[in-house]
């Protein structure tokens, strides 16, 4: 063997082949463990892909139910939500005054754990008898109370909003903030009673479709995304006693901790469509 190494290779360069062939086993055993990662991680979205359950059937309004506000649950005052095109838009052409009709479009059922996305877009400008903060705002309504247990004249649900709004070309506006009629919530460590939470989504113009996703795990977390990047996450909400959106149904013995409730899209005098609103369970 001594006389080999001489003549034909030395030490080092023996032990240089020899580094070189393990390392390049090493290197392919690594490249098929990724190949198998990729493959897995593919598998599991293309799973999770094939859950996700539509709440609109693209025809109608069927699965949910209208509240607006002066108007008994089940009513779609003005035809105030319909559909078209297989897009579910919120409009006011057989409006006369707006006079503080606000509303909602409800969720039959009623949701805990899950995941919901959608996409939004606004149209044109807010009635001109509303409120001014209602310009290019909506929004989806999280752990709602149900259209049938609120007042005749309520106009908001005691529940969980993630806001949509646009720019009006006046700086930053960002959307996916919360909003929380009759209800609070612990932000950042620290229970906060603010009715509004800013998040750090992006300030979008009004004209385009925009992609937002809510991932709900009962009373423990929530979190928006805006375009896929996250915006905001908050725990714990409640029931606020001395809201006039919880009262009542306090009064009824409803939990004051809020770990599910209905979905619900706002008309809140502006004009916005939805489109692809989709549901995934979540295990709890």
């Amino acid at each position: 063997m001594k006389f080999f190494f001489e003549r034909s290779f030395s030490v080092g360069q023996f032990l240089a082949v020899l580094l070189l062939v393990v390392f390049g086993l090493s290197i392919e055993g690594n490249s098929i463990c990724y190949a198998q990662s990729l493959q897995g991680e593919k598998s599991e979205k293309g799973e999770e892909e094939a859950n996700w359950i539509s709440l609109f059937n693209g025809k109608d309004l069927e699965g949910w139910t209208v509240k607006i506000a002066g108007h008994p649950a089940g009513e779609n005052f003005a035809n105030t939500f319909r559909v078209e095109d297989g897009i579910r838009k919120c409009e006011y052409d057989d409006y006369g005054p707006f006079n503080g009709q606000f509303g909602h479009l409800y969720s039959d059922l009623a949701y805990s754990h899950y995941k919901l996305r959608l996409q939004y877009r606004f149209v044109g400008r807010m009635l001109p008898d509303a409120p001014n903060y209602v310009d290019l705002n909506s929004g989806v309504m999280l752990h709602s109370q149900s259209p049938q247990s609120m007042r005749l004249d309520q106009g908001f649900p005691a529940s969980l909003e993630m806001q949509f709004l646009a720019s009006l070309g006046k700086g930053k506006r960002q959307t996916g903030n919360v909003c929380t009629p009759g209800t609070h919530l612990n932000f950042e460590g620290k229970l906060t009673k603010q009715h509004i939470v800013k998040s750090s989504g992006p300030t979008l113009p009004a004209d385009r479709w925009v992609a937002v996703e809510m991932e709900v795990h009962g009373h423990e977390l929530i979190i928006y995304r805006v375009e896929g990047k996250e915006v905001l996450r908050y725990k714990f909400p409640v029931l606020d006693p001395d809201s006039k959106e919880a009262k009542d149904i306090l009064a009824l013995g409803a939990d004051s901790r809020l770990s599910f409730g209905h979905i619900a899209l706002q008309a809140e005098a502006q004009r916005v469509w939805f489109r692809n609103i989709e549901l995934l369970p979540l295990s709890e």
